[in-house]
């Protein structure tokens, strides 16, 4: 789909060259019959070189191509207002390239809200200290918890302020859905002060894709996924959602084993291989269940979430399940992960989750 739409832009760019060549008397060009004088020519080459790059830089994805295309379609469009009687066929592809356009600047916006809102997140957080996890900090916990740290390897491991995890995922949107959709992810998290900002980008086919931001901040969480950037599919917030990303921060420690430690976070013993924990911030709270094997690798957390927003919505089963480890900076965390909701009509995986990186006590400068 890119390659067709860089061949459009390109032919169309070099028709405009032929203003150019009938300004300057280069060739004769029979199907121009207006005249063209040699400014006019120049802008008609101004335009050509503008479009062409424009088209170079939307196939290799960077942000600021709409910019210069946005320019070079102004010019073009306006030598064709100018010159209507022979230049009237060249709208056509000006309007599927303004069209892409607005494509570019939708995804530009999207993309300069999650920058800003990450440096929200990441803000303050408190300035890395270097401080260890010593096993004495661990002694009030519940002794599966206990063995999970010391397994993992957090232990004798600097404390983490705040984190960025790289992901990829195949995932679907509904119970009935077949295919698995492929999509990338990256989440940046605040451990000292509960926060996180996920955003993902999921692919359908060539004609329409998905882009979503979940939130956590200030004790309030917001979902919202945008279809091809420009259609808002989901936006929602309120008490259900603050409860549900609390939730699933907590679920999320088994990347961030400091967040054991968090004042906000209250442990209650199970038995041998499991433990409960709640998480209490700013008016939301939420709690799960942590499941370990004997030798302390976590493998299991279950939480009762609102599956929905809507006033009916009841809490379910939500289930996140280890598939596959990994060692990022020296710590043992899930890297393959499932996500399942228990519906009254049967289990629902709709999130197959791969951790390809985390990197721990990052600067707020991205």
């Amino acid at each position: 789909m890119r390659a067709f739409f860089l061949v459009v832009v390109a032919l169309h760019a070099l028709i405009h060259i032929l203003g150019f060549v009938k300004a300057f008397g280069i060739r004769e060009i029979k199907e121009l019959t207006l005249p063209i004088s040699k400014p006019l020519g120049a802008i008609w080459l101004l335009a050509a070189a503008l479009l062409l790059v424009y088209g170079v830089l939307y196939q290799l994805h960077s942000k600021p191509a709409w910019i210069i295309g946005l320019v070079g379609v102004i010019i073009s469009q306006i030598l064709f207002f100018y010159f209507w009687k022979d230049a009237k066929a060249g709208t056509l592809p000006n309007l599927l390239i303004v069209a892409a356009l607005l494509l570019s600047y939708a995804d530009s916006m999207f993309d300069s809200l999650v920058r800003k809102e990450t440096l929200e997140v990441l803000v303050p957080a408190a300035a890395p200290d270097q401080t260890v996890l010593s096993l004495e900090e661990t002694t009030h916990l519940p002794a599966p918890v206990q063995r999970w740290l010391v397994q993992c390897g957090a232990v004798g491991k600097p404390k983490a302020t705040n984190g960025k995890v790289i992901q990829k995922a195949l995932m679907k949107m509904k119970p009935e859905q077949k295919d698995w959709y492929p999509a990338t992810a990256i989440q940046h998290t605040n451990v000292g002060k509960p926060a996180f900002i996920w955003s993902v980008d999921l692919k359908m086919n060539s004609f329409m894709w998905f882009k979503g931001r979940d939130k956590f901040q200030n004790g309030k969480g917001e979902m919202l996924i945008k279809m091809n950037t420009l259609v808002n599919i989901v936006n929602q917030s309120g008490e259900k959602i603050d409860e549900g990303s609390l939730q699933r921060f907590l679920g999320e420690m088994v990347w961030f084993p400091s967040l054991a430690l968090s004042p906000y976070v209250k442990w209650e013993a199970i038995d041998d291989t499991s433990a409960r924990a709640t998480i209490a911030y700013q008016g939301a709270t939420g709690s799960g269940t942590f499941y370990f094997d004997e030798k302390g690798n976590f493998t299991k957390f279950v939480a009762l979430r609102f599956q929905g927003n809507e006033p009916d919505s009841e809490r379910k089963e939500w289930i996140l399940t280890v598939d596959d480890y990994a060692i990022f900076e020296g710590i043992k965390v899930p890297s393959k992960i499932k996500a399942t909701w228990k519906l009254d009509s049967g289990e629902w995986t709709w999130l197959h989750l791969e951790t390809t990186d985390i990197q721990y006590n990052v600067s707020e400068k991205l």
